[in-house]
């Protein structure tokens, strides 16, 4: 299986003879291994550092301990096992390959190891792995597992992105102007006269035939790119949705608990609900608290720079700050 490509002059091909089928794959745990290989394994690609250090916090030893071999220097292959659901008949969600790597015997990872790197000792940064599969297969399912506890709300909010995005393949394909569209997936691939070429830290050349293509849009980096050119069926290509740039301004987080951990319960819901200015007395009647609580509550957000206070005549108007808002941002899902 291929693994994520880095910007380098080393390119692999795809040679395409003919014009290519093209489906596309709504699957989401090709997003989980992209944002493991940035936020865990330091391969970066673009993802926003405060989500690299959001989902980099919510995996735990074993997980990380895992990950450790997919950012080799120099190094783009990796065992199946990364993918053992390979998005090539349907869509295929996290929580399937996470209980496929559960049911998967490890003695599978040993194999997979000898395919991608031939007989004997695999390579160095394989070799922990090779020694104890059990234990890297399951570290490896639990990071899928976090990973996406932290990022699935994006995804849900990516709906409209990935619907448009499958409209876009699909007009492609009706009107067969692939090499359009699969030149545009991302920048580390072009489209010439032979077929793909693909930015890579190890060349191959692989041949299309009858295979079809299929298209793996990702909430990931803008230089993410994972494909999979070796696979009987079909080749597979995972790439940044378009658009996805929009989302990353609204990371994901408890928002309830970790803000009324931070800040206290009461004062977390009077910030939320102050989307826009309110009277004391307004915010009384909506808070359902006494007007003596309230001015309380306010004193100390005001003391933290979170709240302003303006009179206006008889009325006393309360807005968040500029600080409030960026505090919000970071705990709203």
């Amino acid at each position: 299986m291929g693994a994520q490509v880095t910007r380098t002059d080393v390119w692999s091909e795809l040679r395409v003879r003919s014009t290519p089928q093209l489906f596309i794959s709504i699957s989401p745990n090709l997003t989980a291994l992209a944002m493991i290989s940035d936020a865990l394994a330091g391969r970066r690609r673009g993802l926003p550092e405060l989500w690299r250090r959001a989902i980099a916090s919510r995996v735990g030893p074993l997980g990380h301990e895992a990950v450790k071999p997919l950012a080799a220097p120099g190094r783009s292959v990796a065992p199946d096992c990364l993918v053992p659901q390979a998005p090539v008949s349907g869509d295929v969600t996290v929580q399937t390959q996470i209980q496929v790597l559960h049911e998967t015997p490890s003695d599978n990872l040993i194999k997979d190891l000898e395919q991608a790197f031939g007989p004997g000792t695999p390579p160095p940064h394989w070799r922990s792995a090779a020694d104890r599969p059990g234990r890297w297969m399951r570290g490896y399912a639990s990071a899928l597992s976090e990973v996406w506890n932290t990022t699935e709300p994006l995804w849900k909010r990516a709906r409209p992105l990935l619907d448009r995005e499958i409209e876009r393949v699909g007009i492609t394909a009706v009107r067969g102007g692939p090499e359009l569209l699969l030149g545009s997936l991302s920048e580390r691939i072009s489209y010439g006269r032979r077929g793909l070429l693909i930015s890579d830290v190890e060349s191959s050349t692989y041949e299309l035939g009858n295979r079809k293509i299929v298209l793996v849009p990702m909430l990931a980096g803008r230089d993410a790119v994972i494909v999979s050119l070796d696979h009987p069926e079909a080749v597979w290509i995972a790439y940044p949705v378009p658009g996805a740039d929009s989302l990353w301004r609204k990371p994901v987080a408890p928002a309830v608990d970790e803000l009324s951990a931070l800040v206290g319960p009461v004062r977390a819901d009077l910030l939320c609900a102050l989307d826009q200015p309110m009277t004391m007395s307004m915010l009384a009647t909506d808070m359902k608290i006494a007007p003596s609580g309230l001015t309380y509550h306010c004193d100390r957000l005001r003391a933290g720079r979170l709240i302003t206070r303006e009179r206006r005549g008889r009325e006393v108007w309360i807005a968040r700050t500029h600080r409030a808002e960026e505090l919000l941002e970071l705990f709203r899902r």
